[in-house]
C-alpha cells in the first residue's frame, strides 16, 4: 500500500499537510507553493500558467483534501503494523511506548527498531508517523542530557532513534515538521549533539552530519543554523571528520556527509566567519588534496562549494591565500575528467576570487597549468557560470 498520489503535492512529492489551491485549479502543500512565489516565480509549477500579481496572493484552503487525507491517515494507521499477539499494533501505542519514562531500554530498542522497519518498508507508515509528531518524540531520545540506561544499551537506542528521525524527514526544505529540530538552541542537547558527532559510531557521525545539514537548509532552522555555526565545538568535532576518508566504509560515509554539511553551513553567508576561525579552509584542502590523487569521488563538489563560498569574504580569500597548496589544487580541480562540470565551476570561481586579490596567486596558477585547464573547461559541456568564470579568469591572468 503506498500513498495516494492526489494526496502528494507536485512540488515536494511529501504527503500534503496544509493543502491549498491556486486559481489555475492546482494543488499545493502551502509552504512549497509560498517559498516558489516568494522565489520570484510567477506560473503555476504544474501548468506553467502565467499568473496575475492578484493570482500569487489567493491561495484558498482546499478542506476538502485535508480531511480526505486525515481520514486515510486514520484508516491507514490502524493497520501500519503487524499484529501480535502481546502487543498493541496501534501506532499511538509504539508512540507512548516511546515516550513512556517508564519503559524499559530494551522495550524502547524493541519499539526503535519497529518504527525503523516500517519507515523502510511502507510509504504509509512514514507518512502516518511523520504526521503524528513522531519526530518530536524520537529526537529527545536521541539528544538525552543523562542516559539512565547502561551505556552499551544507551548508544544503541541513541543510534536507532537518530536512524529513526532521519528515515522520517522530510525532503522539504519548508516542512512545518523541522520545527522540532529547534530543540538543539538548548545548550545540553547541543552538547549531546556534539557529543555523538565525536565519539559515535561512523554510521551514527554520517546520520549527524546529514541531521546538520538539513539544519542549515531548512526554513524552521534558520536561527539554530547560526547557532551551531557559531560554536567552537560543533566545529571543533565537525572538521576532524574530513580527515577520514580513507578509513572504514562507515568513516568514510561520515567523512563526505561531513563535507555536505559544511558546504551548507558555509552557504549562509552570517556562518563564513566562523567556518574560517575554526579552520575550516584548512581541512577542506586537505579534504581535496587527497582526493585528487584518486581522481576525485566523495564529496568532492561539495568541498569546492565550500571553498568557494568561503572565498567570498576577504577572510576567507586571505585563508585560501595562506593554505599550503590551496592554489595548486583548486587548479588541479579546474578540470578533471570524473570530476562534476559543478566541482570545476566552483574550482574556476574560488581561483577568480582568490586570483584578483593576489599577484602571487596568479603566479602560481600559471605555474600549476591553469591555462591548459581553463581552455579544457571551455571546450567541455560545462554549464554557462563555469565558462563565464573560465573567461574571466583567462581575462585576469593574461592582464597581470
Amino acid at each position: 500500500m503506498s500513498v495516494p498520489h492526489l494526496f502528494r503535492c507536485p512540488i515536494s512529492l511529501d504527503i500534503f499537510t496544509d493543502p491549498v489551491t491556486l486559481c489555475t485549479g492546482q494543488t499545493y502543500d502551502r509552504q512549497c507553493i509560498e517559498r516558489w512565489l516568494a522565489d520570484g516565480h510567477r506560473t503555476c509549477p504544474v501548468t506553467m500558467q502565467a499568473l496575475g500579481d492578484g493570482d500569487t496572493t489567493v491561495l484558498v484552503p482546499n478542506r476538502t483534501l485535508r480531511h480526505l487525507i486525515e481520514r486515510w491517515l486514520s484508516a491507514a494507521t490502524d493497520h501500519s503494523l503487524p499484529e501480535s499477539a502481546d502487543d498493541d499494533p496501534s501506532l499511538a501505542a509504539l508512540k507512548r511506548c516511546l515516550q513512556s519514562d517508564a519503559t524499559s531500554a530494551a522495550a524502547k530498542i524493541g519499539a526503535l527498531k519497529k518504527v525503523l522497519a516500517l519507515a523502510s518498508e511502507s510509504d504509509v507508515g512514514r507518512a502516518c508517523m511523520l504526521q503524528l509528531g513522531f519526530l518530536s518524540v524520537l529526537l529527545p531520545l536521541v539528544f538525552h542530557a543523562a542516559p539512565a540506561a547502561p551505556a552499551e544499551r544507551h548508544a544503541e537506542a541513541e543510534e536507532l532513534a537518530l536512524q529513526c528521525a532521519l528515515s522520517l524527514m522530510p525532503s522539504n526544505a519548508a516542512a512545518p515538521q523541522l520545527d522540532c529540530l529547534n530543540m538543539l538552541k538548548k545548550e545540553e542537547h547541543l552538547a549531546s549533539f556534539v557529543r555523538l558527532l565525536g565519539r559515535g559510531s561512523g554510521r551514527a557521525k554520517a546520520g549527524l552530519c546529514r541531521l546538520l545539514e538539513t539544519v542549515a537548509t531548512a526554513a524552521a532552522t534558520r536561527d539554530l543554523a547560526l547557532v551551531v555555526a557559531a560554536s567552537p565545538r560543533v566545529w571543533q568535532a565537525l572538521l576532524p571528520l574530513l580527515q577520514q576518508h580513507a578509513g572504514p566504509a562507515p568513516d568514510a560515509r561520515a567523512s563526505e556527509a561531513a563535507v555536505r554539511a559544511i558546504a551548507a553551513v558555509c552557504a549562509a553567508e552570517p556562518a563564513r566567519g566562523s567556518a574560517i576561525h575554526h579552520g575550516a579552509v584548512g581541512a577542506l584542502f586537505r579534504h581535496l588534496s587527497w582526493w585528487a590523487y584518486v581522481k576525485g569521488g566523495g564529496a568532492v563538489s561539495s568541498a569546492l562549494a565550500a571553498v568557494e563560498a568561503l572565498a567570498e569574504t576577504e577572510a576567507g580569500r586571505r585563508a585560501v591565500a595562506h593554505a599550503p597548496g590551496a592554489t595548486r589544487i583548486l587548479v588541479r580541480h579546474v578540470f578533471m575528467m570524473s570530476s562534476s562540470n559543478d566541482g570545476s565551476e566552483h574550482a574556476a570561481a574560488a581561483l577568480l576570487a582568490v586570483c584578483r586579490e593576489s599577484r602571487a596567486a596568479r603566479s602560481e596558477a600559471v605555474g600549476a597549468g591553469v591555462v591548459t585547464q581553463l581552455l579544457l573547461l571551455l571546450q567541455s559541456q560545462c554549464g554557462a557560470r563555469a565558462k563565464a568564470k573560465a573567461r574571466a579568469l583567462l581575462k585576469l591572468l593574461k592582464s597581470r
